[in-house]
Protein backbone atom coordinates (compact mmCIF):
# COMPACT_ATOMS: atom_id res chain seq x y z
CA UNK A 1 0.00 0.00 0.00
CA UNK A 2 1.10 3.70 -1.13
CA UNK A 3 1.97 5.64 2.03
CA UNK A 4 2.74 9.40 1.60
CA UNK A 5 4.72 10.36 4.51
CA UNK A 6 5.06 14.66 4.81
CA UNK A 7 7.26 16.80 7.11
CA UNK A 8 10.10 14.03 6.56
CA UNK A 9 14.09 15.27 7.84
CA UNK A 10 16.69 12.52 6.94
CA UNK A 11 16.03 11.23 10.56
CA UNK A 12 12.75 10.12 10.00
CA UNK A 13 13.45 8.54 6.80
CA UNK A 14 16.39 6.73 8.51
CA UNK A 15 13.86 5.71 11.27
CA UNK A 16 11.17 5.02 9.39
CA UNK A 17 13.34 2.54 7.17
CA UNK A 18 14.24 0.42 9.78
CA UNK A 19 10.57 -0.78 10.06
CA UNK A 20 9.84 -0.70 6.71
CA UNK A 21 8.06 -3.93 5.32
CA UNK A 22 7.16 -5.06 1.82
CA UNK A 23 3.19 -4.57 2.44
CA UNK A 24 4.00 -0.66 2.23
CA UNK A 25 6.01 1.80 -0.14
CA UNK A 26 6.81 4.82 1.78
CA UNK A 27 6.95 7.99 0.04
CA UNK A 28 8.72 10.94 1.78
CA UNK A 29 7.99 14.73 1.16
CA UNK A 30 9.68 17.09 2.87
CA UNK A 31 7.12 19.68 2.95
CA UNK A 32 4.66 19.77 5.32
CA UNK A 33 0.97 18.41 4.45
CA UNK A 34 -1.59 21.57 4.04
CA UNK A 35 -4.16 22.38 1.57
CA UNK A 36 -1.55 23.61 -0.65
CA UNK A 37 0.72 20.65 -1.02
CA UNK A 38 -2.05 17.84 0.07
CA UNK A 39 -1.72 17.24 -3.85
CA UNK A 40 1.03 15.34 -3.26
CA UNK A 41 -0.94 12.98 -2.11
CA UNK A 42 -3.14 11.94 -4.66
CA UNK A 43 -3.91 8.15 -5.08
CA UNK A 44 -1.97 7.58 -1.83
CA UNK A 45 -4.63 5.39 0.75
CA UNK A 46 -2.48 6.39 3.52
CA UNK A 47 -1.03 9.58 4.95
CA UNK A 48 1.67 10.22 7.45
CA UNK A 49 1.52 13.59 9.27
CA UNK A 50 3.33 15.61 11.76
CA UNK A 51 2.69 17.55 14.69
CA UNK A 52 2.56 20.81 12.97
CA UNK A 53 0.95 19.95 9.95
CA UNK A 54 -2.77 21.32 8.89
CA UNK A 55 -5.37 18.51 8.81
CA UNK A 56 -8.11 20.74 8.90
CA UNK A 57 -11.08 20.32 7.13
CA UNK A 58 -10.13 21.69 3.53
CA UNK A 59 -6.80 19.33 3.57
CA UNK A 60 -8.67 16.90 4.55
CA UNK A 61 -11.49 16.98 1.78
CA UNK A 62 -8.49 17.51 -0.57
CA UNK A 63 -7.13 14.40 1.06
CA UNK A 64 -10.14 12.19 0.49
CA UNK A 65 -11.03 13.42 -2.99
CA UNK A 66 -7.54 12.02 -3.57
CA UNK A 67 -8.84 8.50 -2.50
CA UNK A 68 -6.86 8.46 1.33
CA UNK A 69 -8.36 6.97 3.90
CA UNK A 70 -6.46 6.56 6.94
CA UNK A 71 -3.90 9.62 8.47
CA UNK A 72 -1.15 7.53 10.75
CA UNK A 73 0.19 11.08 13.10
CA UNK A 74 3.80 10.46 14.29
CA UNK A 75 3.03 12.41 17.13
CA UNK A 76 0.92 11.99 20.49
CA UNK A 77 -0.99 14.96 19.92
CA UNK A 78 -4.33 15.70 17.44
CA UNK A 79 -5.20 18.60 18.53
CA UNK A 80 -4.12 19.76 14.78
CA UNK A 81 -6.61 17.34 13.26
CA UNK A 82 -10.56 18.33 12.41
CA UNK A 83 -11.74 15.20 13.56
CA UNK A 84 -15.07 15.63 13.36
CA UNK A 85 -14.13 16.24 9.31
CA UNK A 86 -12.01 13.47 9.27
CA UNK A 87 -14.79 11.08 10.15
CA UNK A 88 -17.58 12.87 7.83
CA UNK A 89 -15.04 11.96 5.25
CA UNK A 90 -14.90 8.57 6.29
CA UNK A 91 -11.13 9.01 7.02
CA UNK A 92 -9.71 7.03 10.48
CA UNK A 93 -6.81 8.73 12.11
CA UNK A 94 -4.10 6.92 14.29
CA UNK A 95 -1.78 8.15 16.88
CA UNK A 96 1.63 7.59 18.54
CA UNK A 97 0.61 7.97 22.31
CA UNK A 98 3.76 7.53 24.14
CA UNK A 99 6.92 7.46 22.54
CA UNK A 100 9.33 8.43 25.19
CA UNK A 101 7.70 9.72 28.18
CA UNK A 102 11.42 9.92 29.78
CA UNK A 103 12.83 12.06 26.54
CA UNK A 104 10.82 14.67 27.43
CA UNK A 105 10.37 15.04 30.81
CA UNK A 106 14.25 14.75 30.84
CA UNK A 107 14.78 17.54 28.93
CA UNK A 108 11.75 19.40 31.14
CA UNK A 109 14.16 19.35 33.47
CA UNK A 110 17.38 20.07 31.54
CA UNK A 111 15.13 23.42 30.90
CA UNK A 112 14.80 24.12 34.47
CA UNK A 113 18.47 23.80 35.17
CA UNK A 114 19.70 25.51 32.90
CA UNK A 115 17.88 28.56 33.25
CA UNK A 116 18.22 28.69 37.17
CA UNK A 117 21.70 28.27 37.30
CA UNK A 118 22.22 30.50 33.85
CA UNK A 119 24.11 27.30 32.38
CA UNK A 120 23.29 29.17 28.74
CA UNK A 121 24.80 32.13 30.02
CA UNK A 122 28.01 30.74 31.62
CA UNK A 123 29.07 28.64 28.64
CA UNK A 124 29.10 31.72 25.99
CA UNK A 125 31.25 33.62 29.22
CA UNK A 126 33.70 31.06 29.28
CA UNK A 127 34.15 30.64 25.53
CA UNK A 128 35.20 33.88 25.42
CA UNK A 129 37.57 34.02 28.59
CA UNK A 130 35.17 35.93 30.68
CA UNK A 131 35.07 34.24 34.00
CA UNK A 132 33.36 36.26 36.62
CA UNK A 133 29.93 34.98 38.38
CA UNK A 134 28.72 38.55 38.21
CA UNK A 135 24.95 37.36 37.13
CA UNK A 136 25.42 33.73 37.05
CA UNK A 137 23.26 33.42 40.82
CA UNK A 138 20.95 31.00 40.63
CA UNK A 139 19.15 29.29 43.19
CA UNK A 140 18.83 25.68 44.63
CA UNK A 141 15.58 23.48 43.99
CA UNK A 142 15.77 22.13 47.51
CA UNK A 143 12.78 23.18 49.26
CA UNK A 144 10.61 25.25 46.33
CA UNK A 145 7.00 23.99 45.42
CA UNK A 146 6.66 22.49 41.62
CA UNK A 147 3.59 22.70 40.53
CA UNK A 148 3.05 19.95 37.42
CA UNK A 149 -0.47 21.07 34.76
CA UNK A 150 -1.11 17.43 33.56
CA UNK A 151 -0.86 14.30 35.56
CA UNK A 152 0.00 11.53 32.13
CA UNK A 153 3.10 10.20 32.13
CA UNK A 154 5.61 12.78 31.18
CA UNK A 155 4.07 15.03 34.25
CA UNK A 156 4.63 12.29 36.62
CA UNK A 157 8.05 11.36 35.52
CA UNK A 158 8.78 15.18 35.84
CA UNK A 159 7.41 15.12 39.14
CA UNK A 160 9.09 11.91 40.44
CA UNK A 161 12.37 14.05 39.21
CA UNK A 162 11.64 17.57 41.18
CA UNK A 163 10.65 15.04 44.17
CA UNK A 164 14.43 13.77 43.60
CA UNK A 165 15.78 17.00 44.07
CA UNK A 166 14.07 17.74 47.40
CA UNK A 167 10.91 19.81 46.00
CA UNK A 168 7.45 20.06 47.62
CA UNK A 169 5.69 18.62 44.54
CA UNK A 170 1.60 19.75 43.83
CA UNK A 171 -0.42 18.11 40.44
CA UNK A 172 -3.80 19.63 39.10
CA UNK A 173 -5.07 17.39 36.74
CA UNK A 174 -9.16 17.63 36.17
CA UNK A 175 -9.35 13.17 37.00
CA UNK A 176 -8.34 11.80 40.82
CA UNK A 177 -4.44 10.58 40.29
CA UNK A 178 -4.33 7.42 42.40
CA UNK A 179 -0.63 7.70 41.48
CA UNK A 180 -0.20 11.03 42.84
CA UNK A 181 -1.26 9.49 46.40
CA UNK A 182 1.17 6.47 46.15
CA UNK A 183 3.77 8.95 45.62
CA UNK A 184 2.68 11.71 47.62
CA UNK A 185 2.16 14.46 45.35
CA UNK A 186 -0.54 16.61 46.58
CA UNK A 187 -3.21 17.37 44.23
CA UNK A 188 -4.62 20.38 44.47
CA UNK A 189 -6.84 23.22 42.67
CA UNK A 190 -5.26 25.04 39.26
CA UNK A 191 -5.74 28.42 41.10
CA UNK A 192 -3.82 26.71 44.54
CA UNK A 193 -1.27 25.63 42.32
CA UNK A 194 -0.50 28.88 40.23
CA UNK A 195 -0.41 30.70 43.85
CA UNK A 196 2.00 28.15 45.25
CA UNK A 197 4.76 27.26 42.90
CA UNK A 198 8.27 28.64 42.52
CA UNK A 199 8.41 26.62 39.23
CA UNK A 200 5.37 25.15 37.10
CA UNK A 201 5.75 22.80 34.27
CA UNK A 202 2.87 22.49 31.89
CA UNK A 203 2.30 18.83 30.95
CA UNK A 204 -1.40 18.59 29.52
CA UNK A 205 -3.01 18.46 25.90
CA UNK A 206 -4.34 21.14 24.06
CA UNK A 207 -8.06 21.43 24.02
CA UNK A 208 -10.35 24.24 24.20
CA UNK A 209 -10.24 24.06 27.98
CA UNK A 210 -6.82 24.24 27.84
CA UNK A 211 -5.67 26.87 25.13
CA UNK A 212 -3.96 29.76 26.97
CA UNK A 213 -4.49 28.48 30.27
CA UNK A 214 -1.61 30.62 30.87
CA UNK A 215 -2.94 34.30 30.30
CA UNK A 216 -2.88 37.49 32.20
CA UNK A 217 -5.06 36.56 34.45
CA UNK A 218 -3.52 33.05 35.23
CA UNK A 219 -0.43 35.07 35.50
CA UNK A 220 -1.49 37.38 38.10
CA UNK A 221 -2.56 34.61 40.55
CA UNK A 222 1.39 33.10 40.69
CA UNK A 223 4.25 34.16 42.58
CA UNK A 224 6.71 37.00 41.63
CA UNK A 225 9.63 35.62 40.21
CA UNK A 226 8.17 32.13 38.93
CA UNK A 227 9.78 30.02 36.51
CA UNK A 228 6.97 28.97 33.79
CA UNK A 229 8.06 25.60 31.63
CA UNK A 230 6.66 24.69 28.52
CA UNK A 231 7.21 21.17 26.68
CA UNK A 232 3.96 20.32 26.27
CA UNK A 233 2.00 22.41 23.30
CA UNK A 234 2.52 26.32 22.42
CA UNK A 235 -1.18 27.59 22.37
CA UNK A 236 -0.95 26.69 26.23
CA UNK A 237 0.45 29.87 27.09
CA UNK A 238 -0.72 33.78 25.75
CA UNK A 239 2.47 34.77 23.99
CA UNK A 240 1.32 38.43 24.45
CA UNK A 241 0.33 38.17 28.12
CA UNK A 242 3.96 36.29 28.60
CA UNK A 243 5.83 39.00 27.43
CA UNK A 244 4.13 41.50 29.49
CA UNK A 245 5.00 39.32 32.55
CA UNK A 246 8.43 39.42 30.93
CA UNK A 247 8.74 42.98 31.38
CA UNK A 248 7.56 43.61 34.48
CA UNK A 249 9.42 40.57 36.28
CA UNK A 250 6.40 38.90 37.28
CA UNK A 251 8.06 35.91 35.17
CA UNK A 252 11.50 35.83 36.64
CA UNK A 253 12.26 32.38 34.35
CA UNK A 254 10.74 31.30 30.85
CA UNK A 255 12.01 28.00 29.14
CA UNK A 256 9.67 26.53 26.22
CA UNK A 257 10.30 24.06 23.67
CA UNK A 258 7.23 24.53 22.45
CA UNK A 259 5.62 27.97 20.53
CA UNK A 260 2.19 28.80 19.47
CA UNK A 261 3.26 30.09 15.97
CA UNK A 262 5.95 27.56 15.68
CA UNK A 263 4.45 25.78 12.55
CA UNK A 264 6.26 28.42 10.77
CA UNK A 265 9.88 28.32 12.22
CA UNK A 266 10.78 24.97 14.13
CA UNK A 267 12.43 22.17 12.23
CA UNK A 268 13.92 24.15 9.44
CA UNK A 269 16.90 26.69 9.31
CA UNK A 270 16.43 29.90 9.17
CA UNK A 271 19.63 31.08 10.24
CA UNK A 272 20.20 33.26 7.43
CA UNK A 273 16.75 34.31 7.20
CA UNK A 274 15.15 38.03 8.91
CA UNK A 275 12.55 36.00 11.22
CA UNK A 276 9.22 37.76 10.47
CA UNK A 277 7.14 37.12 13.79
CA UNK A 278 8.04 40.08 15.87
CA UNK A 279 6.37 38.34 19.12
CA UNK A 280 8.88 35.50 19.13
CA UNK A 281 12.01 37.73 18.19
CA UNK A 282 10.82 39.92 21.34
CA UNK A 283 10.85 36.25 23.51
CA UNK A 284 14.37 35.69 22.23
CA UNK A 285 15.50 39.04 23.38
CA UNK A 286 14.87 38.78 26.95
CA UNK A 287 17.75 37.37 28.89
CA UNK A 288 15.91 35.04 31.43
CA UNK A 289 14.01 33.41 28.87
CA UNK A 290 15.47 30.04 27.06
CA UNK A 291 14.16 28.61 24.11
CA UNK A 292 14.50 24.83 21.99
CA UNK A 293 13.12 23.89 18.84
CA UNK A 294 10.22 21.23 19.79
CA UNK A 295 13.32 19.10 20.45
CA UNK A 296 11.95 17.43 23.94
CA UNK A 297 10.92 14.48 22.13
CA UNK A 298 14.16 13.65 20.33
CA UNK A 299 15.89 11.18 21.29
CA UNK A 300 17.26 7.76 19.42
CA UNK A 301 15.01 5.91 21.16
CA UNK A 302 12.11 8.23 20.96
CA UNK A 303 12.42 8.13 17.24
CA UNK A 304 12.90 4.24 16.79
CA UNK A 305 8.89 3.88 18.91
CA UNK A 306 7.37 6.43 16.87
CA UNK A 307 8.47 4.92 13.88
CA UNK A 308 7.64 1.13 15.15
CA UNK A 309 4.27 2.19 16.47
CA UNK A 310 3.49 4.50 13.34
CA UNK A 311 4.28 1.16 10.98
CA UNK A 312 2.47 -1.10 13.40
CA UNK A 313 -1.01 1.43 13.04
CA UNK A 314 -0.57 2.07 9.09
CA UNK A 315 -0.01 -2.46 9.18
CA UNK A 316 -3.10 -2.94 11.57
CA UNK A 317 -5.18 -0.70 8.66
CA UNK A 318 -3.70 -2.66 5.66
CA UNK A 319 -4.75 -6.08 7.37
CA UNK A 320 -8.32 -5.29 8.64
CA UNK A 321 -7.28 -5.19 12.20
CA UNK A 322 -8.53 -3.22 15.21
CA UNK A 323 -6.67 0.16 15.58
CA UNK A 324 -5.57 0.48 18.99
CA UNK A 325 -4.60 3.92 18.71
CA UNK A 326 -7.42 5.24 16.76
CA UNK A 327 -8.81 8.64 17.67
CA UNK A 328 -11.88 9.94 17.23
CA UNK A 329 -14.37 13.04 17.96
CA UNK A 330 -15.73 13.31 21.26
Amino acid sequence: MKVAVFSTKPYDKESLRHYDTPELDLEFFEVPLNISTAHYAQDFEVVSAFVNDDLGEATLERLANGGTKLIALRCAGFNQVDLKAAASLGIKVVRVPAYSPYAVAEHTIGLMLALSRKLYKAYNRVREGNFSLNGLLGFDFYGKTVGIIGAGKIGLLVAERMKAFGCHVLVYDPFLCKTCVEQGFRQVTLEELFTESHIISLHCPLTPETHRMINEQTINQMRNGVMLINTGRGALIDTKALIRALKTRKVGYVGLDVYEEEGALFFDDHSNDIIQDDQFERLLGFPNVLVTGHQAYFTYEALEHISETTVENILAFVNQQPLENEVKAS
